[in-house]
């Protein structure tokens, strides 16, 4: 019996490409597990506007008010007896530091005059009101 030699473009090598597709799903995959996607922690603020609200530098001590009055401060809820002292606090960290207060424009302006007069009693110089701007 004689063998026919058969020559064709079949026959030539091929690349398969399964193995690379599937390193890169697995990739994919482990991407997309170790990203992080929550909502960074603090308020929602609805902030009223001023057509004059100058821009400032971030500061570095900040405290915001909810509508509902709740404030917060390095991510964690203060009651406002104790505004002095965290702010002392973190004075004592970095002396120079501004205060910046945020708040929500349903906020209670009471609650707002409380936390400025805590961070003045805290020694603090410079404090900024946040305000939006159109």
């Amino acid at each position: 019996m004689a063998r026919k030699k058969h020559s064709s473009v079949e026959d030539e090598a091929q690349i398969d490409m399964t193995p690379m597709l599937d390193i890169v799903f697995i990739m994919l995959i482990f991407f997309i597990v170790t990203t992080s996607f929550i909502k960074p922690s603090g308020l929602d603020y609805e902030k009223p506007e001023a057509s004059t609200a100058p821009s400032q530098p971030s500061s570095n001590i900040f405290i915001g008010v909810s509508k509902t009055g709740v404030i917060k401060m390095e991510n964690r809820n203060v009651d406002i007896e104790r505004v002095t002292a965290n702010v002392e606090r973190m004075l004592a960290e970095t002396p120079d530091a501004a205060v910046m207060i945020e708040a929500d424009k349903l906020a209670e302006h009471g609650i707002v005059v409380k936390i400025l007069d805590s961070v003045k009693k805290a020694g603090v110089d410079k404090v900024f009101v946040s305000a939006g701007k159109d």
